[in-house]
């Protein structure tokens, strides 16, 4: 049994946007995501001088041991570094508290496994690489969504915006863009499960064209990957629209998010798309600046959108 004098531990991590990619990455495409730094969960665990281990979050408050379905991801994961790589030692209560929506495609669960594996090697005084919180980060998403890309934690562990290929690349990428990204929440929880659920049917049913969206969703993604650098961000607004014209033919939006989507682009937004799952959640506005972004942030709650957090994008403004 591994014993340490420190009694307390602490772990942080934060949203993520992707701003494209999202499905097609899962099959080989590309992606990029956006890590969202003011956005943030926290995990802090104290010893709690007994040999009973809880946690405290806003869905579940016990013995970790007595964990909602709904949380066996987490389940796993503490249990697996605890018999796994740390061994079990005495008593302690572990403390989440996240600003991130649930199911909204910003990332929740891969944040809270993130800041609870830092958390967790820091209380015990263990070096934690980057590959292995990676990997120890993926153990709680393969539960929690069944075929996870990889892309919603490397950005929750990621201080830089990432391009990612499945299996082949993960990768720091510059953004110049003189814009602002509009995250809006559209009020309904999205279906991650069931939107990766839907796709893989329709690609055993329809595996052409299927997979000639999928494709083309990759291409966009390359697209706009030269747009960022570029700060071409009229360009990226019109690979926006094409790529949520693929989501919706692939079944992940939803009609709320089309019509928000719709009433976003009026507003001004270069661009919009649903961000993450679909099926609801998030959807992303390109919007020309600050200005441009906060007038459109309260007529769009005036329409419905819940939440809203505005993203600068350009070289003068530090991401985050």
């Amino acid at each position: 049994m591994i014993s340490t004098n420190q009694k307390n531990g602490f772990g942080k991590s934060h949203a993520k946007i992707i701003l494209i990619g999202e499905h097609s990455v899962v099959y080989g495409q590309p992606a990029i995501a956006l890590p969202l730094s003011a956005v943030k969960t926290q995990v802090r665990i104290t010893a709690n001088g007994t040999n009973e281990q809880t946690i405290d979050c806003r869905y579940f408050s016990g013995s970790l041991t007595n964990l909602p379905p709904s949380m066996k991801g987490l389940q796993h994961l503490i249990a697996y570094i605890l018999t796994k790589v740390i061994q079990p030692v005495a008593g302690f209560k572990i403390t989440i508290r996240s600003q991130l929506p649930e199911e909204r495609g910003m990332g929740s669960s891969a944040a809270t496994a993130v800041a609870t594996i830092r958390a967790l090697f820091d209380f015990f005084k263990l070096p934690l690489s980057h590959q292995q919180l990676l990997h120890l980060a993926n153990i709680e998403e393969v539960d929690t969504h069944g075929n996870p890309s990889g892309l919603d934690a490397a950005t929750a562990a990621s201080s830089t915006p990432i391009w990612m290929i499945r299996n082949k690349e993960l990768l720091p990428i510059p953004i110049h863009l003189n814009a602002c990204l509009l995250i809006c929440d559209s009020g309904v929880k999205g279906k991650t499960s069931a939107a990766v659920a839907e796709v893989k049917e329709r690609l055993n049913l329809q595996p052409v064209s299927t997979t000639q969206v999928l494709n083309n969703l990759g291409k966009l993604t390359v697209l706009a990957r030269k747009q960022l650098i570029q700060n071409d961000a009229i360009a990226l607004g019109k690979t926006f629209n094409q790529a949520q014209a693929d989501l919706k033919s692939l079944g992940v939006s939803s009609p709320r998010l089309d019509s928000l989507i719709a009433q976003s682009l009026k507003l001004g937004s270069l661009g919009s798309k649903l961000t993450g799952g679909g099926r609801g959640g998030c959807f992303i506005c390109l919007m020309p600046n600050r200005v441009s972004a906060e007038r459109a942030a309260i007529k769009l709650k005036k329409a419905g959108v819940t939440a809203t957090w505005i993203q600068p994008l350009s070289v003068e403004e530090e991401l985050g």
